[in-house]
């Protein structure tokens, strides 16, 4: 018997016809700075200088973790396209950092171009939304390693932000507001309990568009009010919640106080966490609950943070508080 890499599994010829049917969607991304095309063993990108005194170039990187197992059996990979950006640039925007360019990495058992097809589509869509540029990725065919139809995605965006203008939570005092900006749903954190409670409460299927909704992207609300106004700390509400993400802001000496009255928290974690018979205190640190994006700024601009917020789109309330304390934070 004659062996090749494809009866083995492994088909490069039409990995590289799909990289070349696609790559139209990767150059409506194009912004100024990118160099060259895909396809080289590098992503290309210039960064004008001219317009900082100080530039820091900031990195992100993550994936959308088991809510994957749902998109897949669902067949909703563009939401998983969205989710894998939104993931990485809603953390450098935390930093003040503007998004530069991205990459993507696809790790899949068999090559599917439909399926290729959706993600990159939901990864450039995001792209846009985020104005920033995929300069390239990384598509590996894994057979035995994944099923045929299982697959894994993974992304890495870079951003630069003046070395002055970086936003760390050094300058947060005890009074400043915490502002929350509302969720979608429930983003990507918090699947791996969310299967256990579908597996034992089907009903919840009824609410799998809910469930799905693709994260967020809070790149252009927070760029409007890091222009506008004294924004001291950012926090995007990923993997533990308010209660793990809001204290990696916070300076020594200072806690936060949350208000849940105040957040608006979607029926689909009401109706998981009656069904699942879930405390608090393991819902708020499992889920965003409500507030996808919180930004900490003084009392005094508070009403023009929210004004801008909702000019922008979104929803969001004055949910909370710093007070003195070790960086924990407290639910009231």
């Amino acid at each position: 018997m004659k062996f090749n890499y494809k009866s083995s599994g492994v088909d490069i010829e039409k990995a590289d016809k799909m990289v070349d049917t696609y790559s139209d969607l990767a150059k409506s991304t194009t912004t100024e700075g990118v160099v060259g095309g895909l396809g080289g063993f590098g992503g290309m990108f210039q960064l004008d200088t001219s317009k900082y005194k100080q530039p820091i170039l900031v990195s992100g990187t993550d994936g959308v973790g088991t809510k994957l197992e749902l998109a897949i059996k669902y067949n909703a990979h563009s939401v998983v396209g969205q989710d894998v950006v939104a993931m990485c640039v809603n953390d450098i925007i935390t930093c003040g950092a503007k998004p530069l360019f991205f990459l993507d990495y696809l790790a899949v058992g068999k090559l599917e171009p439909g399926t290729v097809k959706q993600l990159l589509e939901g990864i450039t869509s995001a792209c846009k939304k985020s104005e920033m540029a995929l300069v390239g990725g990384e598509t590996a065919e894994m057979p035995g390693f994944y099923a045929p139809s299982k697959y894994d995605v993974a992304g890495f965006s870079v951003g630069v932000v003046e070395k002055d203008n970086i936003i760390d939570g050094s300058k947060c005092k005890a009074g400043d507001v915490v502002i929350g900006i509302a969720s979608n749903g429930i983003h990507s954190n918090g699947f791996s309990l969310v299967r256990k409670l579908i597996e034992h409460y089907p009903e919840l299927e009824e609410d799998i568009d809910d469930i799905l909704t693709p994260t967020e992207i809070y790149v252009p609300v927070a760029q409007k009010l890091i222009d506008e106004l004294e924004v001291k700390a950012m926090a995007h509400i990923t993997g533990g919640g308010i209660f793990n993400n809001i204290p990696r802001v916070l300076p020594e000496g200072l806690s936060c106080e949350i208000y849940t009255e105040k957040i608006d928290t979607p029926k689909i974690f009401k109706k998981m966490q009656s069904l699942g018979k879930i405390d608090d205190q393991e819902m708020y640190t499992t889920f965003n609950m409500g507030v996808g994006y919180v930004v900490v700024v003084p009392q005094d601009e508070a009403d023009k943070a929210l004004e801008l917020i909702d000019a922008a789109g979104h929803s969001a309330s004055c949910v909370g508080k710093l007070i003195d304390g070790s960086k924990k934070v407290i639910l009231k």
